[in-house]
C-alpha cells in the first residue's frame, strides 16, 4: 500500500502534538511516539509490517533528521546527492546518475531542510544572502541556492565523503596512481616540496590532496584553509583548521580565503594547506611559497597542467594588477611539482600526470613531465585486440633535486 502525503502530514502533525515542546526530547523518546502512530496507523490500513517500518523510519527522518534525504545520505555507495526543487532529487551511485523515487511533501518542508542545513554550521541563507556554502555533521559539502535565483525550485547539492579518509594505499588500491609513482611523492611531500593539485569536478582532488597529507611528518605544525571545512587529515596532533565566513545581514563582516592566509603565516606553520584556490587568494598562496614555507599544498579546477598555470595567472590578476612576466615568474619559483586527476570513461579517477615546473625563460614557465598516464594496446593474443589500456609510465627525471637532497633523500634510493 502506498501512503499519501496527505495521510503523512496528518500522522506527522498527530506525531507533533505529542512532542514536549518545553525541553530537549531525545532521539529514542520521539522514535518511541513515532512507532506508536505508526503502528495505530498500521492495523487501521493493514499495512505490511516492512511498509509500517519504512514509514517510521521516513517520519522519523523527517522530525529529527535531513526528511528523504536522510536514507542517501545513510547509504555508504552514494557520492553525491542533487535537490532540483521539491520534486526531483537526484543521486550518484557507483559513478551512476540515478533519479530518487522520493521527494519533499512541499516547498515549505525542503526549506525547512536546508535552514536547518545551513544553521547547523552557523550559516545564514535566506533571500538576502540566497547562495552559500556549509558542511554536515559527517564533513560532507553542501551547497544551496534558494528559489528564485533557482528558478525551478531550491537547490541542493550534497558531496559525500568516505568515513575514513583514503590514503595512498587505497588509491594504489584502486588503480588511481602506481606504487611507484605514490613513493616518489611521499619524498618530494617529506623534502618539502610546493605541490599543487589539478583536475576538473569530481575528479578526486580533494581525496587526493588528504591522502598526499599522510606523508606529512607528524611533528610538524599544518594550517588547513577551506571555504568549507572538508580535509580529513589523519593522526596530525599539531594541526589547526581555519574556515571562511560569510558576511550577514546582523553586521557581521566577511573572513575571506586571503584573511586566513594571511593569518596562518601568522600562527607558525611548517605546512600550509589551502583546500582550493578559485580567485584572488592565488596571490597570497604563492607568496607564501615564496616566502620560506616549503611543503604547500592546494588545488585548483583545469583541464590540464597547462591550463592551470593560465587560471592561476588570472587569479593572481583578480587580487592585484601586475606584468605578467612578474605573475609567471612568481608561479615558476613558488610551485614544484603540479599533479593532473582526471575521471575516466569507466567512472574511475586517475592521476594524469605528475609534471615539474622546471623553471622560467623568456617569458614562459617551462614544465618538465616525470610520469604521464600512456595509452597501449592489449597483447594481441587477448580477446579484446583492440581494447585500449592506460598504464602510468615515468617519462623522464626530476630536474630541481635541492629539497631533496637537503633533507637526505636520494633518487637512486627510489
Amino acid at each position: 500500500m502506498q501512503t499519501s502525503d496527505e495521510e503523512i502530514q496528518k500522522l506527522r502533525e498527530h506525531i507533533l502534538a505529542e512532542i514536549d515542546l518545553t525541553r530537549e526530547m531525545s532521539d529514542t523518546e520521539i522514535r518511541a511516539i513515532v512507532s506508536e502512530k505508526c503502528s495505530i496507523y498500521g492495523k487501521q490500513k493493514f499495512l505490511k509490517l516492512s511498509e509500517q517500518e519504512a514509514l517510521e523510519q521516513y517520519l522519523f527522518h523527517s522530525l529529527r533528521k535531513l526528511d528523504v534525504l536522510q536514507e542517501l545520505l545513510d547509504d555508504p555507495e552514494i557520492t553525491e546527492i542533487m535537490v532540483n526543487g521539491a520534486e526531483h532529487i537526484f543521486y550518484e551511485k557507483r559513478g551512476q546518475l540515478f533519479e530518487s523515487d522520493k521527494h519533499f511533501t512541499s516547498k515549505e518542508k525542503l526549506n525547512d531542510v536546508i535552514q536547518q542545513m545551513a544553521g547547523s554550521n552557523n550559516r545564514m541563507v535566506n533571500e538576502a544572502s540566497p547562495i552559500v556554502d556549509t558542511r554536515l555533521a559527517n564533513g560532507s559539502r553542501v551547497n544551496i541556492v534558494l528559489q528564485p535565483i533557482a528558478i525551478d525550485g531550491s537547490a541542493i547539492s550534497i558531496r559525500k565523503f568516505p568515513e575514513q579518509p583514503f590514503v595512498m594505499e587505497d588509491l594504489i588500491r584502486f588503480g588511481a596512481i602506481t606504487e611507484e609513482a605514490a613513493e616518489f611523492l611521499k619524498v618530494l611531500v617529506l623534502s618539502g616540496y610546493n605541490i599543487f593539485v589539478s583536475g576538473g569536478t569530481g575528479s578526486g582532488k580533494t581525496t587526493f590532496l588528504n591522502a598526499l597529507s599522510q606523508f606529512i611528518p607528524r611533528e610538524e605544525r599544518i594550517i588547513t584553509i577551506e571555504d568549507s571545512a572538508e580535509l580529513q587529515l589523519i593522526d596530525k596532533p599539531n594541526l589547526v583548521r581555519l574556515e571562511t565566513r560569510n558576511a550577514n545581514t546582523e553586521g557581521v563582516l566577511p573572513i575571506t580565503i586571503r584573511d586566513l592566509i594571511k593569518t596562518a603565516l601568522r600562527m607558525r606553520p611548517n605546512r600550509v594547506i589551502v583546500g582550493e584556490c578559485r580567485g584572488a587568494e592565488a596571490l597570497d598562496v604563492l607568496q607564501a611559497m615564496n616566502t620560506g614555507h616549503d611543503g604547500s599544498l592546494s588545488t585548483g579546477h583545469a583541464n590540464s597542467c597547462k591550463d592551470m598555470l593560465s587560471r592561476l595567472e588570472t587569479m593572481v590578476l583578480m587580487g592585484m594588477e601586475l606584468p605578467l612576466p612578474a605573475i609567471r615568474s612568481q608561479i615558476a619559483s613558488g610551485i614544484d611539482i603540479l599533479i593532473h586527476l582526471g575521471r575516466m570513461r569507466d567512472k574511475s579517477r586517475k592521476v594524469l600526470s605528475i609534471t615539474e615546473i622546471a623553471g622560467y625563460e623568456e617569458n614562459n614557465i617551462i614544465l618538465n613531465d616525470i610520469y604521464r598516464l600512456e595509452e597501449e594496446k592489449a597483447e594481441e593474443n587477448t580477446v579484446h585486440e583492440n581494447t585500449v589500456h592506460r598504464a602510468m609510465e615515468k617519462v623522464g627525471d626530476l630536474i630541481h633535486t635541492e629539497k631533496m637532497i637537503r633533507a637526505g633523500y636520494c633518487l637512486d634510493g627510489l
